[in-house]
């Protein structure tokens, strides 16, 4: 079957909605569904400049698409000698072509909005069906669902995206009414989420789109299911505590979590923290003593919550957490959507989730924040705590995220082949941050030309990093990172 692929014109108020139009053309391009049947994205920004008059423009862009998608917030934009904004242009020449529309209401205030927007958002209520949404995540939730809803009544779809999906062997007696209650008291405590408490498991469900002819959707149940694993047996997370460096059998420990998706997140980071090193402060602030985790705990649970959220479920793998003696790597079935790369990663960059009804949900319980920020948040939280910054890589059908521990353990130091003085220098550098020639002599007793023949032994290893020129302002700090072919397994 040919797919015809489809032009969306994406209509606001620009100044308003910059960084959000930038995002959700990235996510429509990028998702592993969508760019199947998405061929351009339409920005008014984006055009170069033309000798044609600018209202002209725009309107003929709505002709030539397929969709016309509008967000309307609180302010109404510029106005034309009629006094009528581009928004509204846009909104009713696509109504006049009978292009299908889709609109999205920005915030639940409606008495901070331009009165001409109220009346915008009015005329849209009376002519189509148009969904409130307070947040970007929501946004990209409901142009989601929207838009494969779209694809599968016109037939485009063979076969809906995993998300979105009906579980066909389901009810919603399969849905957990206390996970459902839990849900409605964290969403609201967290995110202001609308629904109270008592509102009923369809009625969550429906406005979450995740109930589908009556059916819990695949998304429904790993979110809310009493035993999601007996749809989706592999949605899972094995947890495994390895033995030195190297994976391989037998394991310290190993557990593996089902229940739902919150559940495993949770199970997952407490199986981390259970064993990593952890310094108990002192109580001078209240009646508790504060801990501190060699890895810093929200790091931890943004790594597993981000695999949780981003993973192929159409994969027979599962999520894996393996903890070595310097590192913890999550691996996570899938890989990066199109229009990002693993440098975009470090930087600002726009939120394409692989389960948007997924990440939509986590967001509201505060599993994760603003979608998009996941692997920043990481890098901040490693280099706060002093570690170094998380490795992203894809690895045989994996995307693995790797946190760096204090690799250099006595267990590995034991068995580098280095002498005392060696060993006794590493440990001074550990303990306060650098280490000189100089000190090197100092603690060791040492020659100056053995000092500087051991320190570039150690150097040579990786285990030592040079800082500076020659001469006395140069000293070395402890490598924060095992080196690749360091020969040291």
């Amino acid at each position: 079957m040919t797919i015809t692929r489809k032009r969306i014109f994406i209509s606001s108020v620009q100044k308003e909605f910059a960084q959000v139009r930038r995002d959700l053309k990235a996510f429509l391009l990028g998702d592993a569904v969508l760019r199947r049947f998405v061929s351009d994205v339409f920005l008014f920004e984006e055009l170069p400049a033309r000798d044609q008059r600018a209202d002209t423009v725009y309107l003929e862009e709505v002709e030539r698409c397929d969709i016309y998608l509008g967000i309307f917030g609180y302010e109404y934009g510029f106005e034309d000698a009629d006094g009528v904004s581009p928004t509204e242009r846009e909104y009713d020449h696509a109504g006049l072509h009978g292009k299908p529309r889709l609109v999205y209401v920005w915030g639940s205030d409606d008495k901070q909005r331009h009165p001409k927007m109220r009346q915008l958002v009015s005329k849209a209520s009376n002519e189509l069906i148009r969904r409130r949404i307070e947040d970007a995540s929501a946004l990209t939730a409901e142009v989601y669902a929207s838009l494969v809803d779209y694809l599968d009544t016109s037939g485009a779809l063979r076969v809906p995206p995993f998300d979105t999906s009906p579980c066909e062997q389901a009810s919603l007696k399969d849905i957990s009414r206390k996970r459902v209650e839990w849900f409605l008291d964290t969403a609201r405590r967290e995110r202001g989420f609308p629904l109270k408490t008592n509102t009923s498991t369809q009625a969550l469900l429906t406005h979450l789109n995740l109930v589908h002819d009556q059916k819990p959707t695949n998304a429904a149940l790993l979110l809310f299911g009493s035993n999601p694993q007996k749809f989706h047996r592999t949605a899972e997370i094995k947890c495994m505590h390895c033995r030195g460096t190297e994976y391989r059998r037998p394991f310290l420990s190993m557990q593996v979590y089902g229940g739902d998706l919150f559940e495993q997140a949770n199970l997952a980071r407490d199986f981390v923290l259970d064993r990593i090193d952890r310094a108990v402060g002192v109580r001078d602030v209240s009646i508790t003593a504060p801990a501190t985790y060699e890895l810093p705990p929200d790091a931890v649970g943004e790594a597993i919550v981000n695999a949780i959220a981003h993973r192929d479920y159409h994969s027979n793998a599962s999520v894996e957490v393996r903890l070595f003696a310097d590192r913890l790597e999550i691996w996570n079935p899938g890989s990066l959507p199109g229009t990002l790369t693993m440098d975009s990663l470090r930087h600002d960059h726009p939120s394409v989730p692989y389960n948007p009804l997924l990440a939509e949900s986590l967001y509201l319980a505060r599993y994760i924040e603003r979608v998009g920020s996941g692997t920043q948040t990481m890098i901040e939280l490693c280099r706060e705590a002093g570690l170094p910054e998380p490795q992203f890589e894809q690895r045989e059908g994996f995307f693995v995220t790797t946190i760096w521990r204090d690799w250099l353990t006595p267990e590995i130091l034991a068995g580098m082949n280095l002498n005392e003085r060696q060993v006794k220098a590493v440990k001074h550098a550990k303990m306060t941050g650098r280490i000189t020639n100089a000190l090197y002599r100092e603690i060791t007793g040492v020659s100056d030309s053995t000092a500087l023949r051991e320190i570039r032994q150690l150097t040579h290893l990786g285990i030592l990093q040079k800082v500076g020129d020659t001469g006395q302002s140069a000293y070395y700090v402890v490598a924060k990172a095992k080196p690749l072919s360091s020969g040291l397994d």
